[in-house]
């Protein structure tokens, strides 16, 4: 008796299955493979590159501090003796060390978000801040700081708590503005988060133009983005808050390939659309609103970086997100220290320097693939 064929998988079958020998999509969904090698090539690559941007970003500020240097402190500190140079080692561990790790920490989680919801949304224009949640969260901290409730509590700037509480905020009237009957159709998220924007900005400039000047201008400041060094256990809770979203993010990217074929085609396949553009709605507004809380608003990063690496390594979410958030982070800790360097002793807001590198460069993007099509 003769075996029967199995029919081959379907496309989007074979990207939700768990294996790495598997075809991935292109923009056009053209094949490839991605195989387990390549997956770990990649992926160590960019590992290594993000460290070693982060030990040079630990070298430049306003004093020069030499690999040789930043190693005897380590040294020094880990075998509890006496650094050679009390600044130096004050430098490196109040100041930069925690700044670096915020920073790669921010880019990754910008990119990640903007990986997602430009799948989610089937839109290239999609990046952290187009549900509305980053201006809600940049409210709550002006309100703080005109009320003057920026100060601490414990020991602690409570400034990221009312900036995560007004995201939180955001996120609850974004989401009952765009929910209709058991459906969260994605043109009215998208068009609930333009509206938002709006008010919100408008709101901002509001409390703005009535705080003291002083504070005013530290407000404008922050708004444009700014990566100054908290204290270790603000850093703490954070990294551990935002490396659990990251995790639970990076759990969706077989999900996320299927959804890229559009939302019937998820359904056939058996996937709960609803459900999964709620959880991944709410774990990116919770991840940007917490980002923006403790670095102001930095563009270009979660728009910018996912086109990028999708040139490099292909569309596939399995490598395209790990990729795209250690490329994030690589790149905001890079702008950060030309930001606090390049115009030494004054200091340029990050924001500022991702917008300068991350604006023409999607340009050339555009016309890359313009050029490429025609």
């Amino acid at each position: 008796m003769m075996a029967t064929e199995r029919p081959p998988l379907s496309e989007a079958t074979r990207l939700v299955s768990p294996s790495l020998e598997l075809p991935q999509t292109q923009q056009s969904f053209e094949r490839s493979t991605l195989t387990a090698s390549r997956w770990a090539k990649v992926i160590g690559l960019l590992s290594g590159m993000a460290i070693l941007s982060a030990i040079v970003c630990l070298q430049f500020g306003s004093q020069y501090i030499g690999l040789g240097d930043i190693l005897h402190v380590l040294v020094s500190r880990t075998a509890d003796t006496v650094p050679g140079s009390e600044t130096t080692a004050t430098i490196l561990f109040q100041v930069r060390l925690p700044r670096v790790f915020l920073g790669f920490l921010v880019g990754c989680c910008l990119a990640s978000v903007g990986v997602a919801l430009q799948a989610l949304l089937r839109n290239p224009l999609a990046d952290p801040y187009v549900l509305g949640v980053s201006s809600g969260a940049a409210l709550g901290v002006s309100i703080a700081v005109l009320l003057g409730v920026g100060t601490t509590v414990l020991a602690l700037s409570v400034l990221p708590l009312c900036g995560f509480a007004g995201g939180v905020i955001a996120l609850l009237v974004i989401y009952r503005l765009a929910a209709s009957y058991d459906r969260l159709p994605i043109y009215s998220v998208l068009l609930a988060g333009v509206i938002l924007n709006a008010i919100f900005s408008a709101l901002i400039m509001f409390v703005t133009s009535i705080m003291d000047p002083n504070r005013s201008f530290g407000m404008m400041i922050w708004l444009m983005g700014s990566l100054t060094a908290p204290a270790y256990p603000v850093l703490a809770v954070f990294s551990l808050y935002l490396l659990v979203g990251l995790g639970l993010l990076l759990k969706q990217v077989r999900v996320l390939n299927i959804m890229a074929f559009g939302e019937e085609s998820a359904r056939s396949l058996g996937v709960d659309t609803e459900r999964t553009k709620r959880y991944i709605f709410l774990l990116s507004a919770l991840m940007t609103g917490a980002v923006v809380s403790v670095s102001g608003m930095v563009g270009f990063i979660g728009m910018v970086i996912p086109h990028a690496v999708r040139l490099l390594f292909g569309a596939d979410h399995r490598l395209l997100m790990p990729a795209a958030a250690l490329v994030g982070g690589a790149f905001l800790m890079v702008a950060d220290t030309f930001a606090r360097t390049f115009f030494s002793p004054s200091e340029v807001p990050v924001g500022i320097m991702t917008a300068l590198a991350g604006g023409p460069f999607f340009i050339y993007l555009l016309v890359w693939r313009k050029d490429r099509m025609s």
